[in-house]
């Protein structure tokens, strides 16, 4: 029987995650909770073990311990342990790369819908021949895509080869990918890197509006400016260890976490 979640019920926890790569530990038993609505933040200095929390959360790598555990509300908890990248953004986590990863020969829209393959009934033959049930699921997926793009602004530029797009837009449409795969958490690793301050602040409208839609969002920022913008909790990382959470104002004077980024205590500062 299912148990009744509650407001503070997380949807997404890590307990005791850790990782090691031969006699190197990157991540060395670490805990966070996500709630659903909330934009959480993961920030540490370069090192710090934070992408490797989104290799773990996501398949990529199998971790050494730990437990990842997804709450959907209103359904049981469900283990992502062991589970292949695909199966994972299938429970509701999708996910962006810290290094833009589009599909550049295709257009706009393309990359939208090969976003949305992962909830897609279509079979070989299906498409081959395409039936009527097939043909029907793809008018589906394209009005979706539109739909997306419209929403975070690249509406006009559907028809536009990805490698084609200015940077800032190449950004926003690896998000729209992911929010093509119906997720419920979003996890984005340093989305504004590269970005001029125009772009971030249109950035930081479009994380805030896809948290008003009722996503939760795991961010990777080294932005501090835009993480103390969004974020309604904060967790920090050095050497693969949690040495902080809180809110935004307790994080920015937290000792620990201003000795992780200036190599010196608040006393010598």
């Amino acid at each position: 029987m299912t148990e009744k979640t509650t407001p503070d019920t997380p949807i997404l926890e890590v307990s005791g995650l850790t990782m090691d790569f031969g006699g190197i530990r990157a991540l060395d038993h670490l805990d966070l909770r996500i709630r659903q609505g909330e934009i959480v933040a993961l920030i540490g200095p370069n090192g710090a073990g934070k992408t490797t929390v989104f290799n773990c959360l996501t398949g990529i790598y199998k971790p050494t311990s730990g437990e990842l555990l997804r709450t959907p509300t209103g359904l049981a908890t469900r283990r992502l342990n062991g589970l292949k990248p695909n199966k994972v953004t299938q429970q509701g986590l999708a996910r962006t790369f810290q290094n833009i990863r589009l599909f550049p020969n295709m257009t706009v829209l393309e990359n939208v819908m090969i976003g949305r393959h992962c909830r897609t009934r279509a079979t070989v033959l299906g498409a081959i021949f395409r039936d009527r049930k097939t043909v029907r699921e793809e008018k589906k997926i394209v009005a979706l895509a539109y739909s997306i793009l419209k929403k975070i602004g690249l509406a006009d530029m559907i028809n536009e080869f990805a490698k084609n797009l200015p940077y800032g837009a190449q950004r926003r449409l690896e998000i729209a990918r992911a929010l093509a795969t119906d997720p419920t958490i979003l996890l984005l690793d340093e989305p504004a890197a590269g970005m001029n301050p125009h772009e971030t602040a249109e950035l930081d409208e479009l994380i805030t509006g896809i948290r008003d839609d009722g996503l939760s969002i795991l961010l990777i920022e080294h932005d501090m400016k835009l993480v103390m913008s969004l974020s309604d909790h904060i967790f920090v990382m050095d050497y693969g260890k949690k040495i902080a959470e809180g809110s935004p104002n307790n994080v920015r004077n937290n000792p620990a976490v201003i000795k992780a980024y200036l190599g010196e205590d608040v006393e010598d500062a």
